[in-house]
């Protein structure tokens, strides 16, 4: 979850001058904030409020922070993460609607590790009339619409490179027409071999080797489950939004655009059946349309509860450190010693203009003035810079790296300006895409103050946060029409433990609509290192891979990392049991109450 960041500057606006705030300089990288002691309590409606809407609602696309905490609402997946107790590491991965995580003990796994059967409980109903049953069926189906041509999942090689048959699957999909009869007519009439109901409550998972990251695979909202009504909309559309069916413990009463949803209990759903979310609320709502500052207003205030999207305001991060704030939770850094997020990273749009020549993209990768760009997040105690994709303590990670050194992170502009000249390109006209959120407006301005200075000429491109993926990153069109040839995106791990998979194949993979390839990024090379790291017969030789992987990216300049972070959230004085959320940087709704409710 998957978790891509909304934007670098929702997630950066809160934790800027933050180290200002402390007197000794330093922010602990465990979490501060609300424990949740004592009792909890049921009743209320949890008032959460941010800026804007979510660019897919439909769990096969979802691939947003935002989505994954909406869909932990009123979405189930086979496996998913326990109940947070704010300590420094994940939960760990556990049942949702399966009985058991499978192993070879229990009869689960067989065939060398090819085989994954999966027990479905019973109970795990839709909130249809009648309420019906959760079935093996309807995750067969979730998974043959991953590769629909219209709103495709965002991290296809998960499935295509693990799931016996997805490959030629999908490629025969995409084809199809993008219609809802053209998409029914595809799926009844070409099976998907590696993912089969063997009974209604009995799913079978085929893969093509030994996947021992695939259980965290299936945590993702794109492993929900998907009823058969909703073959009746194309995916993700504005009919589809308005149909959406709920197995998890509230379902959506209303969504209005760009402007809010509202969400109630779900009567079909039973606390017997979910170990997973309390739902100690009875309502959610969501107004969106709001700025960061008005957002801590209310919270403040107590007019509203949690945030949607946004952070804390950076003028209001000292106080709130220096009056220990109960309100402010500060997410972990690390999970042991591995980092959680990679705020900021330079896209760089390979499918045309001027970064399919290598010199350019060099050019930029020296140009960067990293350590402005931290001073604006708060200072050293609060990022860091980085220099390659992989985060500190993650599986590939190589320490000390970095393919083009920049005085420290202080950028060469000297450097660049040889490299443009070089490839007889100085002057060249870049569009920086940027959002408008906060402050990656002034993250924009030291982009183009570095690049200026290094020879190139930076036109700035404004997005709002929902455009800046939905409707620029993820579409590859506008790149090739060059809209934009690069942007300030964010990126955290889809799992933690073993994920070498889940940085590297997502963000230099099979681009395409949806993908988070967003540049157009295509190496045989790193593929072949991918490869062998999920076919490597140990760990070790895995990570290796996985090193081989990254720093052949990193040396082709398939993007720019910038900094690593820590991730501040903010909630009113009613909310209890208010836990950092790795899954959806944020607390999780289902598991807060509210006191005085």
């Amino acid at each position: 979850m998957r978790l891509r960041l909304g934007s670098a500057g929702a997630a950066i606006a809160a934790i800027t001058i933050l180290a200002a705030g402390c007197s000794s300089g330093t922010v602990s990288s465990q979490p501060s904030g609300s424990a949740g002691q004592g009792t909890p309590q049921r009743g209320g409606t949890l008032v959460m409020l941010g800026q804007s809407d979510i660019f897919n609602l439909d769990t096969v696309s979802a691939y947003y922070t935002v989505s994954s905490m909406l869909e932990r609402m009123f979405t189930r997946q086979l496996f998913s993460y326990g109940v947070p107790t704010g300590a420094a590491t994940p939960p760990p991965v556990v049942p949702d609607i399966a009985t058991a995580i499978p192993t070879t003990s229990n009869g689960g796994i067989t065939d060398g590790g090819k085989t994954l059967t999966i027990h479905l409980r019973q109970g795990v109903k839709w909130n249809t009339s009648p309420p019906r049953q959760v079935t093996a069926a309807d995750f067969v189906r979730e998974f043959k619409m991953l590769c629909n041509p219209v709103s495709p999942v965002g991290a296809p090689g998960y499935f295509t490179a693990t799931i016996k048959g997805m490959a030629s699957y999908c490629t025969g999909f995409a084809k199809a027409p993008g219609t809802v009869s053209g998409i029914d007519n595809y799926v009844n009439s070409h099976n998907l071999p590696g993912v089969v109901a063997t009974d209604p409550q009995t799913l079978t998972f085929h893969l093509n080797s030994s996947t021992p990251d695939f259980p965290y695979i299936l945590t993702m909202g794109f492993c929900s489950a998907r009823p058969i009504e909703y073959m009746k909309y194309v995916p993700d559309s504005a009919t589809f939004r308005q149909h959406t069916l709920s197995d998890g413990p509230y379902e959506i009463t209303s969504y209005v655009a760009g402007k809010s949803f509202a969400l109630a209990r779900n009567p079909a759903w039973e606390q017997s059946t979910d170990p997973l979310r309390h739902a100690y609320v009875d309502k959610i709502t969501v107004t969106e349309g709001l700025t960061s500052d008005n957002v801590q207003q209310q919270l403040q205030a107590g007019t509203g509860d949690m945030e949607w999207d946004v952070t804390p305001p950076a003028q209001n991060l000292p106080g709130l450190v220096a009056t220990h704030n109960t309100g402010l939770v500060i997410g972990p850094t690390a999970t042991g010693s591995a980092s959680i997020s990679l705020g900021n990273y330079l896209a760089l749009n390979q499918y045309a203009g001027p970064f399919t020549n290598k010199l350019v993209r060099e050019a930029v990768a020296y140009a960067v003035n990293k350590n402005a760009i931290v001073q604006i997040l708060g200072g050293k105690s609060i990022a860091s810079t980085t220099s390659q994709l992989v985060l500190p303590g993650n599986v590939g990670y190589i320490p000390d790296y970095n393919p083009f050194p920049d005085n420290n992170g202080a950028g060469d502009p000297a450097k660049a300006k040889q490299l443009l000249a070089q490839a007889g390109k100085t002057g060249t006209a870049l569009k920086l895409l940027y959002s408008t959120t906060d402050p990656a407006p002034r993250i924009a301005q030291v982009l183009q103050s570095s690049l200026d200075a290094a020879g190139f000429k930076v036109k700035l491109v404004p997005a709002t946060q929902s455009d800046f993926y939905g409707k620029y990153l993820e579409v590859p069109a506008t790149a090739k029409r060059g809209v934009w040839n690069l942007a300030a995106a964010g990126w955290i791990p889809d799992w933690f433990g073993n994920n070498g998979r889940s940085t590297i194949v997502p963000l230099l993979t099979q681009p395409g609509l949806g993908s988070n390839d967003f540049g157009g990024y295509v190496s045989p090379k790193v593929e072949s290192f991918i490869n062998s790291a999920l076919s490597a017969p140990d760990a070790a030789t895995a990570a290796q891979n996985w090193q081989k992987a990254d720093s052949t990216a990193m040396q082709d300049v398939a993007n720019i990392p910038i900094n690593v972070q820590k991730w501040p959230i903010f909630h009113s004085a009613r909310v209890h049991g208010c836990n950092f959320f790795w899954f959806g940087l944020n607390c999780d709704p289902t598991n807060v109450w509210l006191s005085g409710s």
